[in-house]
């Protein structure tokens, strides 16, 4: 389960916390690191004396230029944050998500899932927060929540080490379960096609003000996350989208 998860760091500006990162995921077991628009560089040679043996992870790590890129395969994504957001609910702790991560990895042999970590001055912005599964809080002191980055890594990847290490000793199968591709939940690539594709329907109906959107994209985001939406369910959606817009265009035909 461990290769199927994706540690995403979004515009690290300190090559040491890179370096520091790299080693955190690697003392747990995990190997996949994932940069956005990094500031600093993965291999400059700070970061590759904090990571400390795990120069191969810094190597090795894919760098992408948006978040969208480095989600666009993974089926959830949880935010990393420290602070309250607007419209942003259901805060699940390293424990819970860890759990829920577990069973997602468990029930779905193919998919592929993402924790996301903002950079060291500012975080993650509130529509990158919006464009995740879920938000994460690591329990703190209320005075004082702001965590080191490659401590917030640390933290996450020891925890849901645990709960991996914890399926592998209890579920060993005979056999390989093969996927139903249909019931595979959709990756965020897909979800983010639904809502685009909702949002230009709503517009042509005056249902929806690009100019003045009111939350309705964030809200209908979390809807859709929430939902665990599965590749048919998505078909369904865009199909009846798609018939909506062949009616506001005048195809009257089936």
């Amino acid at each position: 389960m461990r290769d199927r998860v994706d540690f995403v760091l979004v515009r690290p500006q300190h090559p040491g916390n890179i370096g520091a990162a790299a080693r955190a995921l690697k003392t747990m077991g995990f190997s996949r690191l994932v940069l956005v628009a990094p500031v600093a560089d993965p291999c400059d040679p700070t970061a590759i004396a904090r990571a400390s043996g795990a120069a191969d992870l810094l190597a090795q790590a894919r760098v992408v230029e948006t978040l969208d890129a480095a989600l666009a395969d993974t089926v959830f994504a949880a935010a990393f944050t420290a602070r309250s957001r607007e419209y942003v609910v259901d805060f699940r702790t390293p424990e819970t998500l860890s759990q829920e991560v577990r069973a997602l990895l468990e029930d779905n042999p193919a998919a592929r899932v993402a924790l996301v970590f903002g950079n060291e001055a500012h975080g993650l912005r509130n529509d990158e927060v919006w464009r995740c599964s879920v938000p994460v809080a690591i329990p703190a002191n209320p005075q004082y929540a702001s965590l080191n980055l490659a401590a917030a890594v640390q933290i996450a990847a020891y925890v849901l080490a645990q709960r991996i290490s914890e399926a592998n000793d209890a579920r060993s199968l005979p056999y390989a379960v093969v996927p139903d591709p249909d019931t595979m939940p959709c990756t965020l690539a897909e979800i983010e096609g639904v809502v685009a594709h909702f949002l230009e329907v709503a517009a042509a109906v005056d249902f929806y003000d690009p100019t003045t959107p009111k939350r309705l994209e964030a809200r209908l985001r979390r809807w859709l996350h929430r939902s665990r939406l599965e590749r048919a369910e998505a078909n369904i959606l865009r199909g009846f989208l798609k018939a909506c817009a062949r009616r506001l265009n005048g195809h009257h035909g089936v």
